[in-house]
């Protein structure tokens, strides 16, 4: 009986191991549950992964991008003392309006000078003129009288060769050695007297040179006309400058001039911003592989969030910003390391825009290219 017991005991034993092994191993066998969730969890990643890489493989974008525009700085050519300021800070300013008068009175009495050589030099221009016209009269009168001049003192000559004749070849007692010797006198001087007027004639006969020198003398003072009013121009042109003028539509920014102040030539006295903006984005050349002209470009501005601007890739600057900097890198000496360079783009800006609020330069940007 005993022997039975023990056997059922011992037959109970294995049976309790059994299921305790058999209940140990289901523990350890893992569900199809959590393959399930892993497998769901890798495709979304690999879905969000393919569409960020799709939404984004033809995006270039940067943070290293400015506002950027025409400023210049407006300095007189004159000096003297500022009679009159007619801007304030950040005034907006039309092309040719008026900013700033310089004394004018030095420049004045400079200009009524010059106003009074200029009538002078005129004046002899007209004379010399005057005697121009009348020596194409008054020379070939004078020739014409040479010549008469010249047929009188020949006709003379032949009266006293006459004379001078009978005196010689009459009889010595019907006349006296003082009639002789006035005869010989008067042919002598009759003589000289063609010889004179012959050199009269050749004088007289130079009309072409005559006329030409008083051509010469037109031709001088047309230049001294020219030359006066050279002067005068300038004189003027120095006048003007007195004046400060806008050279284009801007706002006025940096003034640092006031009423009486004394300015001098070159001197800056503010800069004028031009309201046409561009952005200045500074990518990296591992971006610039297909970025071209043309290219749509998204703007959104740090100082206006909510301000969204559309624009197009302009130009690529042709050199890095470090190869144009005062002291460039000189990679030939000394140990190299390779530094991913930046290039400027220029990025116009075509939509957005408010034109009666232009946007202030040097604010920072972030563009965003998509390039195809």
């Amino acid at each position: 009986m005993m022997k039975i017991m023990t056997e059922q005991t011992a037959s109970q034993d294995e049976n309790a191991s059994s299921a305790e092994e058999s209940d140990k191993f289901q523990r350890k066998r893992p569900g199809k549950k959590p393959l399930v969730i892993l497998a769901i969890v890798v495709v979304v990643m690999l879905v969000v992964a393919l569409w960020y890489w799709l939404s984004t493989r033809n995006i270039e974008t940067t943070d290293d991008a400015f506002t950027e525009g025409n400023a210049v700085t407006i300095a007189p050519k004159a000096s003297g003392y500022v009679t009159q300021l007619r801007v304030t800070d950040n005034q907006r300013v039309k092309k040719g309006d008026l900013l700033v008068v310089i004394d004018p009175r030095d420049t004045a009495a400079s200009t009524q000078q010059a106003e009074a050589q200029f009538a002078l030099a005129t004046a002899q221009l007209h004379q010399a003129e005057a005697q121009l016209a009348l020596s194409k009269v008054q020379y070939p009168a004078q020739r014409d009288q040479a010549l008469a001049q010249q047929a009188r003192a020949e006709a003379n000559l032949s009266n006293a060769e006459a004379d001078y004749r009978r005196q010689r070849g009459v009889d010595p007692r019907a006349t006296s050695q003082r009639n002789i010797d006035a005869a010989s006198a008067q042919l002598r001087s009759a003589r000289a007297e063609v010889q004179s007027a012959k050199a009269q004639v050749a004088v007289a006969s130079q009309i072409t040179l005559q006329i030409r020198q008083q051509e010469t003398n037109v031709e001088a003072r047309r230049s001294q006309v020219k030359q006066a009013q050279a002067q005068l121009d300038t004189a003027k042109l120095n006048a003007s400058y007195t004046e400060v003028r806008a050279p284009y539509d801007g706002f006025i920014t940096k003034r640092n001039v006031q009423m009486g102040s004394l300015v001098q030539a070159g001197s800056g006295l503010f800069s004028l911003v031009s309201p046409e903006i561009w952005i200045t984005a500074n990518f990296k050349e591992t971006q610039l592989t297909r970025m071209k002209p043309g290219d749509r470009v998204e703007i959104e501005i740090d100082a206006w969030p909510d301000r969204k601007l559309e624009g197009h890739v302009d130009s690529i600057q042709m050199g890095s910003g470090s190869r144009f900097s005062a002291f460039p890198a000189e990679n030939a000496t000394g140990n190299f390391v390779k530094i991913v360079q930046r290039v400027p783009v220029k990025i116009v800006i075509d939509k957005g825009l408010d034109p009666n609020h232009p946007l202030p330069l040097g604010l920072s940007v972030a563009p965003t290219v998509t390039v195809e």
